[in-house]
């Protein structure tokens, strides 16, 4: 029979109690015992450890989250945020920056939810739609202006400044006012910052990042293009 590792004293810190997790583990086909029973008393051991974990990260603050990376994937999970806000009664704003070049289907469904959603897509395309520098770079800055009204609005539960890490990227935006505009936010303001290539300073500031892996693509591989419901 597999020895369960034990469980330390209530004044135990919470780095002790993330390695007792993790070497109890998540259970199923990966726990270690076959009978019924040492199996329940390893689960029951587990949920011993949660409970504890739980009870002893009980603070809220608002979030800074970061989607980045070269796979698919950045925007939808940052709506799915928005959805879930939405969900419980909240009031959201999506800025998208870059994009504005076309309504994505997103957009038209979150409709629904009336003036509980803000969203302003003020950008005109990709750089190589628009050919204009200057341009792109002025409709950065109009829609960094109105991210940092949403940012400083606390009836606003979450801000999405969607692509932002792109338009950053490009030197159309300085991160110095990216981490100004977070640092506008009132205490329970969460702000998702999606796209490619986040930079080292905002990952730092960030209290979560996700980084999308690509792995394999329909357009590059098969030649499959962009496709309602999928990319937009």
């Amino acid at each position: 029979m597999s020895e369960l590792p034990e469980i330390a004293a209530a004044s135990v810190d919470d780095a002790a109690l993330d390695q007792l997790a993790d070497a109890l583990g998540p259970g199923g086909a990966l726990a270690p015992e076959r009978d019924r029973e040492a199996y329940r008393r390893r689960m029951a051991r587990r949920r011993e450890v949660q409970q504890q974990r739980v009870g002893e990260r009980n603070r809220e603050k608002g979030l800074v989250l970061v989607f980045t990376g070269d796979g698919k994937g950045k925007t939808t999970a940052a709506l799915g945020l928005v959805l879930r806000t939405l969900g419980h009664g909240e009031s959201v704003a999506v800025v998208q920056f870059i994009k504005g070049g076309w309504q994505p289907g997103e957009a038209k469904a979150l409709e629904l939810f009336g003036e509980s959603l803000a969203w302003h897509a003020l950008g005109e395309g990709f750089t190589w739609e628009t050919q204009d520098r200057e341009r792109d770079r002025q409709l950065v800055q109009q829609a960094w202006e109105r991210s940092c009204s949403y940012l400083a609005d606390a009836s606003r539960k979450l801000v999405v400044l969607d692509e932002v890490n792109v338009a950053l990227k490009l030197g159309y935006l300085a991160v110095e006012q990216v981490l100004e505009g977070l640092a506008l936010r009132p205490e329970l303001t969460h702000v998702a910052l999606t796209g490619r290539g986040a930079p080292a300073a905002l990952l730092e500031r960030a209290d979560l990042v996700t980084e999308m892996k690509l792995l394999r693509h329909p357009f590059r591989e098969q030649g499959v293009r962009a496709q309602a419901g999928i990319e937009f």
